[in-house]
């Protein structure tokens, strides 16, 4: 028996790659977007596969509401990706309490509530996969970003007690950290204002991001299907970096942390009682 997916943000870039991949294994994908309309095409290619839903992730009673339809439809939620999300660019000290409120909700909140609305059910079956879309920019931040990787940061400290905390229920949780996919985040930016003092930071770094801007080399389908591969092992990793710039830009970061913690480590444990 195939198995059910409920994914958010399903009308573009990742979120329809995610809905073409699962449908073509014939799996039934309830795919939710706030215009559920863009995935016609999908609906119609895999009739009685996927079923566009419209849902808002930062609307917390649908949330609720669209769980417990899928679950009166379809009986189970096997496999929820938590994809719904947009770019934010800007300088850290230029963002409005609005504007990180409104990513929290997006990128943090809505996530965080459909966790809590799949898990019962997940629970009493002892088992499922929970697929947390977040970003190279959930570890390693850059200038411009910083309100971004605030709530990747979060969506990932979050999973990673989550994981721990589901796998002796038979769950699973994967962290996703993809780098340059041709998707359409950097389209759907929002924006903080400017401030010229941050010209040769923040400009400088949104100027190379911007001029790669659909040139991405990754690709979303590929993409999925190495998240795929990962769910379906074994032994399935925590976090998955996507592409060369993900898993280099990772390792550099790891690396770069090492390097400080141990410059800095004779100092750092000369701090207890005593010393």
């Amino acid at each position: 028996m195939g198995k059910v997916w409920l994914i958010t943000g399903a009308n573009s870039g990742f979120g329809r790659a995610f809905t073409a991949a699962a449908a073509e294994r014939g799996d039934t994908v309830v795919a939710t977007a706030r215009r559920p309309q863009e995935l016609a095409d999908l609906v119609d290619a895999h009739p009685g596969q996927v079923e566009a839903v419209a849902l808002d992730v930062t609307d917390l009673t649908a949330i609720d509401t669209t769980v417990a339809g899928v679950l009166a439809r379809h009986g189970r939620i096997d496999v929820l990706v938590n994809n719904a999300g947009r770019g934010h660019v800007g300088a850290a000290e230029a963002a409005t309490d609005g504007e990180l409120r409104s990513l929290f909700d997006l990128h943090f909140f809505g996530p965080a509530a459909l966790v809590r609305a799949v898990l019962p059910g997940m629970r009493a079956r002892r088992s499922g996969e929970i697929v947390q879309m977040s970003s190279m920019g959930g570890q390693a931040s850059f200038p411009g970003v910083g309100a971004y990787s605030a709530t990747k940061f979060a969506l990932e400290g979050f999973s990673e007690a989550l994981a721990q905390e589901v796998a002796p229920l038979g769950i699973k949780v994967l962290i996703v950290e993809p780098g340059a996919f041709r998707t359409n985040l950097m389209f759907s930016n929002t924006t903080s204002g400017e401030i010229a003092d941050y010209e040769r930071t923040v400009g400088a770094f949104l100027a190379t991001a911007g001029a790669a801007t659909g040139n991405e080399p990754g690709d979303p389908a590929k993409a999925v299907a190495a998240v795929v591969s990962a769910l379906d092992s074994d032994a399935p990793p925590l976090r998955l970096p996507l592409g060369d710039m993900g898993v280099d830009m990772l390792l550099g970061h790891l690396d770069a942390v090492r390097a400080e913690i141990t410059a800095w480590e004779k100092v750092t444990r000369a701090t207890a009682f005593g010393d």
